[in-house]
């Protein structure tokens, strides 16, 4: 049953009692006056059945959660807030003798949400609220960036995930425990830490290793022989399968070696979308510089450049086929209700989605890809003349070449004795070219980019997006709380409702004649 706030207030409200302590046009003072009307019972009323113990209002828990993923509070630090600080009792209309509610309410809300039709109904209704301010309107421009974000798990090595991967195994798959102890011998499984070898030797370790994954497809081939199984047995054989396969090679037998038998090893390669934890499976490394790695989700962000607020947000993977910058960056546009002055990094100016900007009708101001010569200094792509129409390239030098379907132009024995092959070419077999079907789009984005005046407004508004990344990240949140893309998926958006009503308290955020108005 949908709890709900009583109309009388409490002898004791905190409210009554000290809300003129709080700060005007703070967080905590608007929730205490306004909270019924941003969240109200009706908003939240799918999620409850008409019978059973009332929960705790609708308007208290989302006041919470906003205030939780403001402060970038646990569940626990959140209840001790609500129990201790009169900022937080007067914000939720808590009386000041109350207790808060158990922490384990708040992972009900969550869950519940998670599970609903609408999961983002709290940024949605700031979004409201942003909208019926007026404060976007005009506002063409939108900048998007992202950050990735720490995850909340140690990463594992592939001895660690191997033996965790099979102890799940045992433990989710029924009938797995006595599989595992009938075909695995590198390892006693109920032992919770790693293999007692001599770890400062390679043979030891590339025997632990051979013997480890030779245990887990023991265990996969045993599992094929019965009843295949579903829900999370199903998902643990999935992972042991995965990580038997993602890091390792089975090479041909050391002609010294009197066994003769192939062994596995270490493989000489990062394969793609590594899992790096069994902890939380959906972990990634992730490259945002050469030299900054670091592990864990990608927040992608939509932010109007003036007044940073975020007009859309994604959370993905830090890496994978589905999280490049330029693919979830054209999602975020999907609800613009007209075209747009888009603007970002080079991450954004891939051909595809200079392509799908331009069929949306949107204006792009995004910094081009940049082009890579193959001598430093030397020439690029552009001083090469390409003829789409006639396929052909045609070098400095004068030399053409057809274009294939495939967009590839070689040049072959045409640079050997080229007065140009210095800057042109260090391959014996010359230059080589690989034109992509969105070429002459990106030429022409180049060429606009190289227009003073267009970088003069580039630099004045795409580095303001870099603020609204600050705010997100600030206070300890560069490392999320949860485990998985879906309950960070829920917490960024929480986030992001929280700032963006910080952000409108700043600019003046007002209620006159029951509109909401900027003062």
């Amino acid at each position: 049953m949908q709890g709900r706030s009583k109309d009388q207030r409490e002898v004791l409200d905190a409210e009554s009692v000290a809300g003129h302590l709080l700060k005007p046009g703070s967080v905590f003072a608007f929730l205490a006056a306004h909270r019924k009307q941003l969240f109200p019972d009706e908003m939240f009323a799918d999620l409850f059945k008409a019978t059973g113990r009332p929960s705790v209002p609708a308007d208290v828990m989302a006041s919470v959660i906003v205030l939780q993923t403001l402060n970038g509070f646990s569940d626990s630090e959140t209840t001790d807030a609500l129990t201790f600080d009169l900022r937080w009792k007067a914000a939720v209309g808590w009386p000041i003798t109350a207790k808060a509610f158990h922490d384990t309410t708040l992972t009900y809300w969550r869950r519940r949400l998670a599970a609903s039709q609408d999961p983002n109904r709290i940024f949605a209704a700031v979004q409201q609220l942003v909208a019926q301010t007026g404060v976007l309107k005009g506002k063409t421009r939108r900048a998007l960036d992202s950050t990735v974000l720490d995850d909340a798990v140690a990463t594992q090595d592939t001895v660690t995930q191997l033996i965790a991967a099979v102890r799940r195994v045992r433990r989710d798959v029924p009938g797995a425990v006595q599989v595992v102890a009938k075909v695995t011998s590198a390892h006693d499984y109920d032992d919770p830490g790693k293999p007692k070898i001599a770890w400062n030797d390679q043979a030891a370790r590339e025997q632990l290793i051979d013997a480890l994954v030779r245990d887990a497809l023991a265990v996969l081939a045993e599992l094929q022989t019965v009843e295949q199984p579903e829900g999370a047995a199903a998902d643990a054989v999935g992972l042991l399968a995965l990580i038997a396969g993602q890091d390792v090679e089975l090479i041909d037998p050391d002609p010294d070696d009197s066994d003769g038998t192939p062994r596995w090893r270490i493989a000489e390669r990062v394969a793609p979308d590594r899992l790096i934890s069994t902890v939380d499976p959906e972990a990634r490394h992730a490259h945002k510089t050469v030299h900054r790695r670091q592990d864990g989700f990608k927040a992608h962000l939509a932010v109007e450049p003036e007044t940073g607020l975020v007009t859309a947000c994604q959370l993905t993977k830090a890496s994978g086929p589905d999280t490049a910058d330029a693919k979830v960056g054209i999602d975020l546009l999907t609800d613009e209700t007209g075209p747009r002055i888009v603007m970002g990094d080079s991450a954004y100016g891939t051909g595809e989605a200079l392509a799908a900007l331009d069929e949306t009708g949107h204006d792009v101001q995004i910094k081009p890809w940049p082009l890579k010569a193959a001598v430093p200094g030397g020439f690029t792509v552009d001083d090469f003349e390409i003829d789409l129409q006639h396929r052909t390239v045609t070098c400095p030098a004068g030399h053409s070449v057809p274009l294939s379907p495939s967009g590839a132009a070689s040049f072959g024995p045409r640079c050997a004795g080229c007065p140009f092959a210095s800057r042109c070419t260090t391959a014996r077999r010359g230059r080589h070219l690989k034109i992509s079907g969105h070429f002459a789009l990106q030429k022409a984005h180049r060429q606009r980019a190289a227009d003073p005046a267009w970088q003069d407004e580039y630099r004045q508004h795409r580095p303001m997006v870099e603020r609204s990344i600050a705010w997100l990240v600030r206070g300890g949140n560069r490392k999320v709380r949860y485990r998985g893309t879906s309950k960070n998926y829920a917490w960024l958006h929480h986030r992001t409702a929280a700032l963006n009503l910080r952000r409108l308290l700043a600019l003046g955020l007002q209620q006159q004649q029951g509109a909401w108005v900027l003062a």
